[in-house]
């Protein structure tokens, strides 16, 4: 029964947060943003579906349901759920799912952004190993974290990209690391 309501509530997160990218995207467009990178989302929203439909099937086809509850691994999810809330609401109108640039637009410098330049990536690959170790999904685990470096190693260069040559992204964000708060010198 955890496990279905568990996986409930994630998938109408993502719901929620399409929902927000979308009225968002819609905010933007009107100020003048514009998307980049639009080759690649088909396939990083494909792969987020695939991972529900894998994780689904390894915890009730290949597993018959049976996990162990790892209280230590729910705090972790929990405390990944509380920096994602953080780094969306610390990007406000300008947080979404696609690449969408406000040329001159400022690089928002709040919540976990003073630290690092792409706290909910980290995020979403936290989440990506800590739900199917909540359930023992090890090929699910293995798969799509592959697959999640992938994506990031395609979309994260041209996000980067995009702002640097629209906004003030390269001065701001050049001694911070992207996915962890280091300070480079």
């Amino acid at each position: 029964m955890f496990f279905y309501s568990f996986f409930v509530f994630i998938i109408l997160q993502r719901l929620c947060e399409l929902v927000i990218a979308k009225r968002n995207e819609a905010w933007m467009k009107k100020q003048g943003a514009y998307e980049a990178g639009q080759s690649h989302y088909k396939w990083m929203v494909s792969m987020h579906a695939a991972f529900f439909a894998a994780l689904f099937t390894e915890v009730y086809v290949l597993n018959d349901g049976m996990y162990h509850f790892s209280f230590l691994l729910f705090s972790f999810f929990a405390l990944v759920q509380l920096a994602r809330i953080w780094a969306i609401s610390s990007l406000g109108k300008y947080w979404n799912t696609k690449i969408i640039v406000l040329p001159n637009a400022k690089v928002v410098l709040r919540g976990p952004y003073r630290f690092m330049k792409h706290p909910n990536y980290t995020v979403v690959a936290a989440e990506l190993v800590l739900v199917p170790l909540m359930f023992q999904a090890y090929w699910t685990l293995a798969i799509f974290s592959v697959f999640n470096l992938c994506i990031l190693a395609v979309r994260i260069p041209l996000e980067e990209q995009a702002l640097t040559n629209e906004t003030n992204y390269g001065e701001v964000m050049q001694n911070r690391g992207r996915f962890f708060p280091v300070k480079k010198s």
